[in-house]
């Protein structure tokens, strides 16, 4: 298997929806200095991380590109739950990339605690040999969600997918409270783009 071959048409997906995406933020800052976007990111699965989901998930070497749905991923994170569905709305009509599959995992929140939205598109790569249609994934979620996912991640990693059920039992609260914060910063929305409004008005002065 050449994986860097393979790979290749995947991280050239990463890249062009990271220059879209923070192409929005910067649109939306130039026209009304509020964007539901606060930072992109994005990762090609690393070689190890598919290996071990292709055994997990029992997936063949044939049905890598259409099984494997987040080989090629964009992270999206935003200030409020409501900036979330927003750029869902938005992503939905773009026609430079198809939407395919949508998992809402805000009002369905996973077992573990998990909150985010995730965005499962068909991207249309040129490549040296023509057109191909990747498949990837847009997960979206809050500056809150984003600071549990990564740390949930991090532990996940260290126990190898068996976690305490005391550790386990600390991030389901941890989640909850984090999706509190979520709820109670929604709450005094208007007054924090308020806020920002003003200060990029100084900065934009200075």
């Amino acid at each position: 298997m050449d994986w860097k071959t393979f790979l290749a048409p995947y991280a050239q997906v990463v890249e062009e929806l990271k220059v879209k995406l923070k192409g929005m933020r910067e649109q939306f800052e130039y026209e009304s200095n509020h964007s539901p976007i606060e930072f992109v990111t994005g990762r090609v699965k690393p070689v190890s991380s598919i290996k071990e989901k292709m055994k997990r998930k029992n997936i063949s070497y044939d049905h890598m590109d259409t099984d494997l749905q987040d080989i090629a991923g964009v992270r999206v994170v935003c200030q409020f739950v409501d900036d979330i569905y927003d750029i869902v709305r938005r992503l939905r009509t773009r026609n430079d990339f198809h939407v395919i599959e949508e998992r809402d995992y805000i009002q369905n929140k996973k077992e573990s605690g998990y909150r985010s939205y995730h965005l499962i598109i068909r991207y249309p790569v040129e490549t040296i040999y023509g057109q191909r249609q990747m498949i990837a994934e847009i997960q979206i979620r809050t500056l809150a969600m984003n600071f549990w996912a990564t740390n949930e991640h991090s532990l996940n990693y260290k126990y190898e997918g068996k976690m305490p059920e005391k550790v386990q039992s600390r991030l389901k609260r941890a989640a909850e409270a984090a999706f509190k914060l979520d709820e109670e910063m929604s709450k005094i929305k208007d007054e924090i783009q308020e806020a920002q409004r003003i200060f990029y008005t100084y900065k934009r002065k200075d």
